[in-house]
């Protein structure tokens, strides 16, 4: 059964779906906020259409808790790639130096044959976003996707399972790939990586997080670390108490909110009603490698 978030504002209730300005489920799946001023903002997948595209929502918040709805920054068009026949998921953007928004994509056919990454930019946060093309960076398939930035330079971070989990660098005008930075595989299978990959970087020391691949089913979700992004990368760890399946969810983003707090973004996918999937948003610490995340039933971004 859907469950809302209807406590005091700025509380986040992990496993619950979050409600917008305008009373309706925020579709703020696969997303990762970024903060713009004083606020944040998060584009995320819409599912009301199930599976098959609907738009690319745009949401901004005060605390991570509150969403007003600010308009749809790609939608459903007359374009070989973004019609209501397609799959879009895991919309992640990035400011370029030049104050331009870029919006990467994953880019799929129905039966997700496509395995590309896609590119639109926009003047400003919320868009319209223009669609640009998409790609198979560097000739490798493409699925679930990530972005860091480190000064100036964009990062994406992109799912092979024909070669592992690359760490791509961006073009300088971050609308396809230019080289690889480093591919990394899993320990107990190192025929292929893991999917869903987000990055941050505290003290010195480069995050990496990612997801076996399992289908809608959840699983243990894994963190490697290195000083650098070429690596070397530190061996595959839990980033939460084993057989919890990183308490039923999958890792979408890790968002910096200060010093060593982090914000734990992850999806509960459910399969036959994706529009109601829960956000499964936990509170985190990274301290000299090692993740400390824990089951709250409500907290708020704001707190110490």
């Amino acid at each position: 059964m859907m469950s809302f978030d209807t406590v005091r504002p700025g509380t986040i209730r992990p496993g619950h779906v979050f409600t917008d300005d305008r009373g309706q489920v925020a579709q703020l799946h696969g997303c990762a906020p970024v903060r713009v001023g004083d606020r944040w903002y998060a584009w995320g997948e819409d599912k009301s259409n199930g599976s098959f595209f609907t738009a690319v929502g745009c949401y901004s918040s005060p605390d991570l808790a509150q969403w007003r709805f600010e308009g749809n920054s790609l939608e459903v068009q007359n374009h070989p790639e973004l019609g209501a026949d397609r799959i879009i998921e895991r919309p992640k953007a990035l400011q370029r130096p030049d104050g331009a928004w870029v919006l990467l994509l994953h880019i799929e056919s129905h039966d997700y044959a496509d395995a590309r990454v896609g590119y639109a930019v926009a003047d400003n946060p919320v868009g319209p976003y223009t669609y640009i093309g998409s790609e198979r960076p560097l000739g490798n398939i493409s699925r679930d996707i990530g972005v860091y930035q480190e000064h100036g330079t964009g990062y994406l971070l992109s799912e092979d399972r024909e070669n592992g989990l690359h760490i791509y660098r961006l073009r300088d005008d971050y609308l396809g790939v230019e080289s690889v930075v480093a591919t990394l595989l899993q320990q107990a299978r190192p025929e292929i990586g893991y999917e869903s990959p987000a990055l941050v970087k505290h003290d010195s020391l480069y995050y990496l997080f990612g997801s076996d691949l399992t289908g809608w089913s959840t699983n243990d979700n894994k963190m490697s670390t290195a000083t650098s992004l070429e690596g070397p990368w530190s061996d595959w760890a839990d980033i939460a108490p084993p057989g919890t399946a990183t308490y039923d969810s999958q890792v979408s983003a890790v968002v910096p909110l200060g010093g060593d707090r982090f914000l734990y973004v992850g999806d509960r996918w459910q399969e036959k009603d994706l529009e109601n999937s829960p956000a499964v948003w936990l509170p985190m610490r990274l301290r000299d490698g090692e993740v400390e995340m824990s089951w709250v039933e409500e907290w708020s971004a704001t707190d110490q």
